[in-house]
């Protein structure tokens, strides 16, 4: 399956790899792509990925900058641990969504259907 072409021309492991690390083609396989499931796959893998580490990040923020900005008017020195701690779970988060989206498209490429952490089952029931 991962050697059929794909809905833009190219072999399917090369098209799954493409969809990690520019997201937009991932996006738009997910809507062309009808027969590819490997390439369907991935695609949609790699979007789920992606956007479920933006809001994770997102969540991350609003939370620490309303932690920090409350015990920052309490104790400025709690407040810097607490911004301090923030930015290290930020650069986790965008370690590992980087992370993902290499292995993913390592994977990808060997022709292999390795599901990333908890979106996976849902790529893998969604196609």
């Amino acid at each position: 399956m991962q050697n059929q072409k794909s809905a833009i021309g190219l072999d399917g492991n090369v098209t799954a790899l493409i969809g990690y690390p520019i997201g937009i083609v991932a996006l738009i396989l997910i809507f062309i792509e009808k027969d590819n499931k490997f390439v369907r796959f991935h695609a949609l893998q790699s979007v789920l990925w992606s956007v479920g580490v933006t809001v994770v990040i997102v969540v991350v923020a609003i939370i620490g900058t309303i932690l920090t900005l409350v015990l920052a008017s309490v104790s400025s020195g709690l407040g810097t641990v607490v911004g301090l701690l923030t930015t290290l779970i930020y650069l986790g988060l965008f370690l590992a969504m980087i992370g993902g989206l290499a292995y993913g498209a390592f994977k990808a490429y060997g022709g292999e259907q390795t599901k990333l952490p908890v979106v996976g089952n849902l790529a893998e029931k969604w196609v």
